[in-house]
């Protein structure tokens, strides 16, 4: 339908998995699973339910009857009843027991506590996928130099494969987080209408273990170990902004390392993928602009700005609840998901395939290098006996010279002639170009990338020989 507004994050940027987590299919079916999980924990503790009537909630777990639903909930203005509605059609025999003793919020809560540990199980499939790439990336360039930098300024030389560690280590503290939140899920559970589970007490005869034991059994049936241990009518809304916060915690990371690409593709030093019949410009035929990581610059903002929305509504939730959550809880939370997967597939994309460009990398290094390597060259001289603070001076004259033709007359760095030339110093041009190794200059930077590979990513994420799965792919 082209004359109607569809999300950008569903038409262009999000894959299929997640899109099918936060779709309502998926919402719905976990509403019927939900229901049978309550039915049939019921029914074990002793309600007058009976397992012909779970069978039949179950023979329509899945065959969600759509038209009925949604022609009834233009009578009751009620999403969930008329579900209620719908399932008891094609359940006639489970009817008077479905829903039984349970607000909306038990199937509406529970399933968006489901839905969220879901997504945020397919984050961590595809940071680890990330992680992988990255680091497979850094092993093949840990022993190339590339010029370093503080405030955008050259500085000490580092290596690609070492840059791209802290790229890695920032996605590992990301990874702690996902893996943190994952292993604290809980449901909500059966807590009635302001958390007392007063509805299922009553039900229940005021046996309070069997009420107890319901909350139990309804997590066990769902596959978690344990509900919230209190709660008001809702779930606290704390867990929302807490999951917001780990998926804003990645965004800012992916944000970094597109940047760090973006200007690194305007160095022409290392390049993101660029296909063949890719158009740069519409305007401008050579230009190779760095659509993908600006893509994820773009949507990651995005992401860090929605982080904002569920802390507003957890610090604004009155009592047992408020209702202004919830039209915004539809919005927020499906598209920082379906964001955070879009800025996840285009990560992948980018660093299984990024182009690096040695010989400019090289060129680059080699323009600075010279300032660089002055420290070992004066402390040479002086091993050979010269003045250190003399020749401290004298390399600040000639450092300023070879600046200023390399500034304001465009020349070439000739520093080294410079001091070549220099009789304080007792060296040749030949004996200083044989110092200017690059590799001389990264220190530890190729031993720190195999290091971290081996005692920081394969713990958490297991062998680099088990990659698994495909390079994600971007539909735009």
């Amino acid at each position: 339908m082209k004359d109607t507004y569809v999300s950008p994050l569903s038409a262009r940027y999000a894959g299929k998995e997640m899109k099918y987590i936060f779709s309502p299919d998926h919402k719905f079916k976990t509403w019927r699973k939900l229901w049978i999980a309550l039915a049939e924990a019921e029914m074990e503790l002793g309600l007058p339910i009976t397992q012909e009537q779970v069978d039949e909630l179950k023979a329509h777990a899945d065959d969600i009857n759509y038209d009925v639903a949604e022609a009834q909930e233009k009578i009751v203005r009620h999403d969930v009843m008329s579900h209620v509605y719908a399932y008891g059609v094609q359940c006639p025999k489970a009817k008077p027991i479905i829903h039984l003793g349970a607000t909306s919020c038990y199937v509406g809560d529970n399933t968006d506590c489901i839905i969220m540990n879901e997504g945020l199980q397919l984050v961590r499939k595809k940071l680890i996928a990330i992680i992988k790439h990255a680091s497979a990336f850094a092993l093949k360039y840990k022993d190339l130099p590339t010029l370093g930098f503080t405030h955008f300024q050259p500085a000490q030389p580092t290596t690609v494969g070492k840059r791209a560690t802290l790229w890695i280590q920032d996605l590992l503290m990301d990874l702690e987080d996902v893996e943190y939140q994952l292993s604290k899920a809980k449901l909500l559970g059966s807590k009635g209408t302001t958390g007392t589970q007063a509805s299922f007490l009553e039900l229940l005869n005021g046996d309070h273990e069997k009420v107890k034991a319901l909350d139990r059994k309804i997590a066990e049936k769902m596959g978690y170990q344990s509900c919230f241990a209190v709660s008001g009518q809702t779930y606290t809304r704390k867990l929302d902004s807490q999951i917001l916060s780990v998926l804003s915690g990645i965004a800012q990371s992916a944000s970094k390392f597109a940047t760090d690409i973006r200007l690194l593709q305007h160095l022409k030093e290392i390049e993101e993928p660029f296909e063949k019949k890719q158009i740069g410009s519409s305007a401008m035929a050579y230009k190779r602009n760095p659509m993908r990581t600006e893509r994820i610059c773009a949507l990651s903002r995005y992401v860090i700005a929605d982080s904002i929305n569920p802390a507003i509504t957890a610090s604004t939730q009155w009592f047992e609840r408020t209702l202004d959550d919830s039209a915004n809880k539809r919005i927020s939370i499906p598209e920082a998901f379906l964001a955070i997967d879009g800025v996840l597939n285009l990560y992948d994309n980018v660093i299984d395939g990024l182009v690096v460009y040695p010989k400019v990398i090289r060129q680059h290094l080699m323009r600075e290098l010279p300032f660089m390597a002055t420290e070992n060259i004066m402390m040479d001289a002086v091993k050979r006996g010269a003045d250190r603070q003399q020749l401290h001076e004298q390399i600040r004259v000639h450092s300023m010279a070879a600046s200023k033709v390399i500034k304001e007359e465009g020349g070439e760095n000739d520093l080294l002639e410079r001091i070549a030339n220099d009789p304080s110093f007792g060296v040749t041009l030949e004996e200083l170009e044989a110092i200017l190794q690059p590799e001389k200059y990264v220190g530890r930077a190729p031993e720190q990338v195999e290091e971290f590979v081996a005692e920081c990513v394969v713990p958490a994420c297991g062998s680099l020989d088990e990659m698994g799965g495909e390079i994600a792919e971007i539909s735009l």
